[in-house]
């Protein structure tokens, strides 16, 4: 085509005109302004092109089918809006309904439950197992009662079974840490009940403790056979500052206290209150025979030889 010669007019209406956007150099005409020629480009029948999408992302779905039906949606915006276009459709509520979707990656654990663990104190309460591994402070107190309590309500005739593994009212070191009125509390809670009480002691059963082990259903007592069990006199809490008025008070209290204690522990082992007296006047110790020739416990659960559970077959050792 020569240099200088015109097109006709026929031929150039034929070329589609695109609207250039004018720069901020240029003028418009007069009632024409920059977001004006905005709106116009958005409603234009061309399409927008769109990247690859993820079938499953329902965000993208959502975003994909208004482009592809009334893009006006997405390049519109009000007239006072300072934000750019692609932005209002996060404040879209069609649109964000639906959150998008992530996709796990598939790992070694795929296969274990997602689930919170679980709650192994509630666990072992549903299988009625009242489990005493600490010393006899009140809290403890509080908790062995009501858990006694709830599961006589909950079956009066289903066996309880109580798991011990408590050093009495005293620590370790010897030191008392509660009143033995503590031990005395759970005893009677466990005389009330109309269940059946099956006793294990899984570690050691000191003082108090021993007491309760030996409270259990006749028949139904049992230790672990590398477990230990001890009586001992109730010891004097320490006196402080206290006058010695109040000191002799409370040795009157603890001299009461020891003298039930035996009474209780003559009852339960079938021995005689001598008997007891003059094992309690040191610490006395008993491993699994001793406990069970003293008559502490009845049988030693040993593997598969014994089951504490009525519905297993008892094999005595």
């Amino acid at each position: 085509m020569a240099t200088g010669m015109k097109l006709p007019m026929a031929v150039s209406l034929q070329k589609p005109m695109a609207m250039a956007v004018p720069s901020s150099s240029s003028r418009l005409p007069r009632g024409i302004n920059f977001r004006t020629c905005c709106s116009m480009n958005a409603t234009s029948k061309a399409k927008i092109p769109l990247p690859p999408i993820n079938p499953k992302d329902p965000f993208l779905s959502k975003l994909a089918s208004v482009a592809s039906t009334s893009p006006e949606t997405l390049l519109s915006r009000p007239g006072n809006s300072d934000s750019l276009p692609y932005l209002d459709i996060f404040d879209s509520p069609q649109l964000m309904a639906a959150p998008a979707q992530v996709e796990r990656s598939v790992s070694y654990n795929e296969h274990r439950s997602r689930r919170p663990p679980p709650d192994l104190p509630s666990l072992l309460l549903h299988g009625r197992i009242v489990y005493i591994g600490m010393p006899l402070v009140p809290a403890v107190t509080e908790l062995v009662i009501a858990q006694l309590m709830y599961l006589q309500w909950m079956d009066p005739k289903e066996p309880i079974y109580i798991y011990i593994n408590s050093s009495g009212t005293t620590r370790d070191d010897g030191e008392t840490v509660a009143m033995e009125t503590e031990g005395f509390a759970i005893y009677d809670a466990m005389m009330q009940l109309k269940n059946e009480i099956h006793t294990l002691t899984v570690g050691a059963a000191i003082g108090q403790a021993c007491l309760l082990l030996a409270a259990g259903t006749k028949g139904k007592r049992f230790m672990m056979p590398h477990s230990k069990a001890m009586i001992q006199q109730p010891r004097v809490p320490s006196s402080g500052l206290m006058p010695a008025s109040d000191v002799l008070i409370r040795a009157k209290e603890v001299i009461t206290n020891r003298d039930t204690l035996v009474e209780l522990l003559a009852k339960h082992t079938g021995n005689s209150l001598e008997t007891v007296a003059n094992a309690m006047k040191r610490p006395f110790y008993m491993d699994a025979i001793k406990a069970k020739e003293f008559g502490v416990i009845d049988k030693i659960l040993w593997r598969d030889l014994l089951f504490i559970h009525s519905k297993c077959v008892i094999k005595p050792i």
